[in-house]
């Protein structure tokens, strides 16, 4: 079986949890505005995670899978396992090692899956806000499918940090341009000037249930199940559809490096064609 050899070098570096490492991105996420109930939900979960880490200390793939799977065995529901698996993927981000974030654990039995969204009903929401004139469905629709956002960082898009091209956690998230130019075209059109761009008649940041009741308001029109018009399910098609790309390119690498050592075996390979 053949291996990735990029991949695997990448891996084998790994990341070390320091208590210096987690004090940082706490800090970080405290100078971002982030709520202390929230910082303190983050801290729990890293010190939780201690706790199933070897000596080293050590983030990889491996141990990170290791420590999903023994907190399913404990009896935490893949929910809660992946609230925690979200904390740590954040800390991963904001030291730059996205390499090693892991894909959330699936339903366990009697969990309700969550539906598949897929690309062309992605954009059937996308022209049916259009054609509604609902410019703040429309972006909103368009940024989780986009960009790898929990709901709960949308407080963080703001004027400043799309002006930036960075969002989420610590402002560790890249806006691709595309998507920069149509947040502060809008933005300046509300005549928003600074902090959050999406917000509720009052000027206050938009809740999770406005959120999702305006992709909704969509479903009809556009031809799509009400039950895949909700953040979560843009977010899993955007990480769906970076994991297809990066796998194609993964692949591509490999074959491009077997095809240098195949070039290189026929100039110096012991097993020449002299026989």
């Amino acid at each position: 079986m053949r291996q990735n050899h990029f991949a695997e070098a990448k891996q084998d570096r790994g990341l070390r949890l320091t208590r210096e490492l987690e004090a940082q991105f706490l800090e970080a996420l405290r100078q971002y505005g982030r709520a202390e109930d929230t910082i303190n939900g983050y801290r729990r979960n890293l010190e939780r995670l201690r706790q199933s880490l070897p000596e080293d200390m050590l983030l990889n793939h491996a141990t990170l899978s290791n420590w999903q799977m023994e907190l399913l065995n404990q009896g935490y529901s893949s929910s809660t396992v992946n609230g925690c698996t979200a904390a740590v993927n954040s800390l991963l981000e904001f030291a730059r090692r996205r390499d090693l974030q892991i894909d959330p654990v699936p339903p366990t039995q009697g969990e309700a899956a969550l539906p598949e969204l897929t690309r062309s009903e992605y954009m059937r929401l996308l022209q049916t806000a259009k054609m509604l004139n609902k410019r703040r469905a429309y972006l909103l629709v368009l940024l989780f499918g986009t960009v790898d956002l929990p709901l709960q960082s949308l407080p963080c898009v703001t004027v400043e940090a799309v002006k930036e091209g960075r969002i989420g956690d610590s402002q560790r998230m890249r806006l691709p341009p595309i998507l920069r130019e149509e947040l502060l075209t809008y933005a300046e059109e509300k005549q928003i000037h600074t902090g959050p761009i999406f917000q509720s008649r009052n000027e206050k940041p938009m809740t999770r249930s406005n959120v999702n009741s305006s992709i909704q308001a969509l479903a009809r029109n556009a031809g799509v199940d009400v039950e895949k018009c909700n953040s979560r399910c843009l977010r899993k098609m955007c990480l769906a559809t970076q994991h297809s790309i990066r796998k194609k390119l993964e692949e591509l690498a490999e074959q491009t490096y077997d095809r240098m050592l195949e070039t290189e075996a026929m100039t110096v390979g012991w097993n020449d064609s002299r026989n």
